[in-house]
């Protein structure tokens, strides 16, 4: 075979042409082919071909839960002519990404048999293509089938859901969750491509943005592929400096740092500006150019402050020498099938997350690695990522084949997200170390492996070999200091809320949300509490007749254990439990925003000992009653505007001086109240702290005036005086805490307790653009508390920018209402009893 000299590396991708069929299983659609997309799932193939229905729909998942036993065959023809072969030395089949167990076949001849989702494979097939037409076949086997023969090989061991998971490198959710249906899937899920190339490729760019004083150094690292042993240059272009360094013959490796004399750091949102800087990297033999790669960069010094102190160890995140406030999120992928979820999608959540006023994504262990788009907008939005390696809730076995498959995968991850500026913290898995100690793990396991060497050996080794700038810890929760000394894990333990992360699970579990106050975390990874999804949502993914909370497609779409028990046995301590099925909604999707609430103002009280709160869940993956902020069509939930008030850069909440001591709600502990004002803002904030105990129907009862100033990024804490803190009739009576436009509130009565009376509203509206834009000024009567326009009821597309919001007698508040270009405005529709909830409405 001749080839041309020096020719450029080509990607033709293979996104034509597939068709996949049923090869073997329980097939219910026959063994016909179907047009297939790649990337994509069968689902998905299934569904365009209108073979099965909507699996998110009723109660379709277990309809189409065959479809993960069957074993299925993708095929496509690759046409390649004479004069494209011998144009280059070599032709490479590259997937980046198979889902899961696959045969992979070119012109009969076995190419591989690969089993991981989570990484990319990469094969020569130069001898094996022809001239003319190459058959590509891709046969997966039935995931669960495979799973449960691994885990039989490997040994069963302990996990929370039926099937092992734990067995097979793909999604742990895709067999199902407490918030996620069961898929089970199968497919080419990521791009497919033929890469042909002469001389040398880049093979892995790895690049670390290191700031020194006003300027900075980029240290690069490029493995090389060659073809031929040639010498070769490697150019390197960021900003306005181009550096060249050129490589031996024989050298497969290449290390640079490129000096730049100014640089403008990058920042999280709320902290600066994310600066980046495009880095063009091009391997080339003479003058032509071989291969390019593109990043993006951001200068900035980032560490963890663990340093031990009087309170236990702190989990503090620095970024430029400025502490930060965690405002986060768990984000779980944004579709059952990920690759729906395309660049805009991912830019709508993320920006959804931003203006929610978060700061940081910690990208869930059960999930997937996300695709480049996410960690590219996250760079641009000033998001920090906390990316957990794929580990979750679960006993995994440290033999092959399982052993090998994590370290290729997590080399591959490693390398590919270590140069990303929003990128703050590798963890080890999520809550293994937690159910190692705690979950009755020991005996069970009865001393075999339960993967130890991953999260304290492996993973640390590969971090400190391949991105030593990149933090890590080895679990979530997980309290610095912890190790594993062969036998047992060392240290504290790993849900110690004096010492790292924690996670806080009890309240939703058996308890009630104000014993969120009972503890003193240094730093929150995970809590929450779960609400249905938005009411269209919930009404499109669910056709019973009638509708009720426990009616079969409600069931179905409900995945926590006794997950409505607990809906109601957090709700019936506030609030009584609604007889009809719109109030009931309602009901809970408030009360799951006041749970979350009442926790965010108690850990942002706590700071700076308290360094930061994540709250689960941002997103969903399907239609379904669970802990997210956003439901699975997109939708806010009223949980959205709870976190958007409590992270806000400046609050003001009211807290007990001694939440622990147990007290009549009208007495607190100690008689005593404080008001908290934080400031998370560059600017101090100071001016006049007005604070009353008021009546119901307005009149100020005490009050008391102090001037305040509040550093930035500081907390400050007033106590407030005793004729406020007290209750004359705890029923009828509240305290408010006003500075500079923010407001927080006490409330001596839960609200079932209380004299709420019935909301009296009137409204204005008032168009603001031609696209359903409007502003919507809505006046309380009397008291009404935590007033949210469920805007979905006036348009399923509309969008509001605010809720939970309590207004006293007389008071007024402006919403702004987008994208109801369906709705034809009406002032008495926006107070409709069913579109302007209030607390005021569950009391009754």
């Amino acid at each position: 075979m001749t080839t041309s000299a020096h020719s450029r590396l080509v990607r033709t991708p293979l996104a034509v042409g597939w068709q996949v069929h049923a090869a073997s299983g329980p097939a219910e659609v026959g063994a016909d082919p179907i047009p297939a997309t790649v990337p994509g799932v069968v689902h998905l193939d299934l569904l365009r071909a209108g073979l099965i229905p909507d699996p998110y729909l009723d109660d379709n998942e277990s309809a189409l839960a065959w479809i993960g036993l069957v074993d299925w065959t993708y095929r496509t023809t690759i046409s390649l002519s004479d004069e494209v072969l011998r144009a280059s030395a070599r032709h490479d089949l590259v997937f980046d990404g198979l889902d899961t167990v696959a045969a992979i076949t070119l012109n009969g001849e076995m190419i591989a048999e690969v089993a991981n989702q989570h990484r990319s494979y990469r094969f020569d097939v130069t001898r094996i293509l022809t001239a003319g037409d190459n058959e590509l076949t891709v046969a997966f086997r039935s995931p669960v089938k495979y799973a449960n023969a691994q885990s039989i090989a490997l040994g069963v061991r302990p996990r929370p859901y039926p099937l092992p998971y734990d067995a097979i490198r793909k999604s742990a959710c895709s067999f199902g969750w407490d918030w996620g249906i069961a898929t089970y899937t199968s497919g080419i899920w990521r791009e497919a491509r033929l890469e042909s190339w002469s001389d040398a490729r880049l093979a892995q760019v790895s690049l670390h943005a290191q700031p020194e004083g006003s300027g900075g150094v980029l240290w690069v690292h490029a493995a090389l592929e060659r073809a031929e042993t040639v010498p070769l240059s490697v150019t390197v272009r960021i900003g306005d400096v181009t550096e060249v360094i050129e490589i031996a013959a024989d050298a497969e490796h290449v290390q640079a740092g490129v000096r730049l004399d100014a640089v403008e750091r990058w920042w999280p949102t709320g902290y600066g500006e994310p600066v980046l800087y495009d880095v063009e990297v091009s391997l080339s033999s003479e003058d032509t150019v071989l291969d390019e790669a593109s990043r993006r960069v951001g200068f900035r010094d980032l560490r963890w402050d663990t340093t031990p102190d009087a309170a236990g160890t702190p989990f503090t995140l620095i970024v430029n020498d400025q502490p930060i406030y965690v405002k986060g999120v768990n984000w779980i992928p944004d579709d059952a099938f990920p690759s729906r979820v395309d660049r805009d999608r991912y830019r709508g959540r993320l920006q959804q997350a931003k203006d929610a006023n978060l700061n940081l994504i910690r990208v869930w262990g059960g999930g997937i690695y996300e695709s480049e788009d996410f960690y590219d907008l996250a760079d641009q939005l000033g998001l920090l990522v906390w990316q957990d390696f794929l580990f979750a809730c679960a006993a995994y076995a440290e033999e092959d084949p399982l052993r090998s498959e994590i370290e290729a995968e997590a080399r591959e991850s490693i390398g590919r997200l270590a140069h990303r500026a929003s990128l703050v913290l590798l963890t080890g898995n999520n809550e293994n170390t937690w159910g190692y100690e705690d979950w009755g793990w020991k005996s069970i396991l009865d001393g075999r492996t339960w993967g130890a060497h991953y999260y304290y050996e492996l993973l640390p080794a590969l971090i400190a070999e391949l991105a030593p700038h990149v933090p890590y810890a080895p679990g979530s929760p997980f309290s610095p200091g912890g190790g594993w000394d062969g036998s047992a894990q060392t240290g504290p333990h790993p849900n110690d809320e004096e010492h790292g992360s924690m996670h806080l699970w009890e309240q939703w579990n058996r308890r009630d949300w104000p014993t969120y106050r009972e503890h003193r975390p240094r730093f929150v990874a995970e809590f929450g509490w779960q609400g249905p999804p938005t009411w269209t949502t919930l009404t499109r993914a669910i056709s019973d007749d009638p509708l009720t909370p426990e009616s079969p497609g409600m069931i179905v779409h409900q995945k926590a254990a006794d997950g409505n028990a607990k809906l109601t046995g957090g709700l019936i301590s506030h609030y009584r439990v609604p007889g009809d099925i719109e109030t009931w909604h309602w009901a809970m999707q408030l009360n799951q925003a006041n749970a979350v609430t009442c926790a965010l103002e108690w850990f942002r009280s706590l700071a700076p000992h308290n360094a930061g709160a994540i709250v689960w869940q941002l997103n969903d993956c399907w239609p379904v009653t669970s802990w997210a902020a956003i439901d699975g069509d997109g939708r806010e939930k009223p949980l959205y505007f709870a976190l958007k008030n409590a992270f806000a850069p400046r609050t003001v909440s009211v807290q007990p001086v001694d939440p622990v001591q147990p007290v009549d709600p009208a007495q607190p502990a100690d008689g005593g109240l404080v008001a908290v004002l934080t400031n998370d803002a560059a600017e101090p904030w100071q001016g006049e702290v007005v604070m009353r105990r008021i009546g119901f129907d307005g009149a100020v009862l005490a009050s008391d005036a102090v001037h305040v100033e509040v550093a930035a990024r500081e907390t400050v804490r007033i106590d407030v005086p005793a004729s406020l803190a007290v209750a004359g009739d705890a029923a009828r009576e509240l305290v408010t805490i006003e500075a500079l436009g923010a407001r927080g509130l006490w409330w001596f009565a839960e609200p079932r307790d209380s004299a709420l009376a019935a909301a009296r509203l009137s409204s204005e509206v008032e168009a603001v653009d031609d696209h359903g834009g409007y502003d919507v000024t809505i006046t309380a009567e009397g008291l009404v508390r935590d007033l949210t326009l469920l805007v979905d009821k006036l348009d399923p597309s509309a969008t509001v920018d605010r809720g939970l919001v309590t207004l006293l007698p007389g008071e007024r508040a402006r919403f702004r209402i987008g994208g109801a270009a369906a709705w034809v405005p009406d002032a008495d529709a926006v107070i409709s009893h069913s579109v302007a909830r209030s607390g005021n409405q569950l009391v009754r």
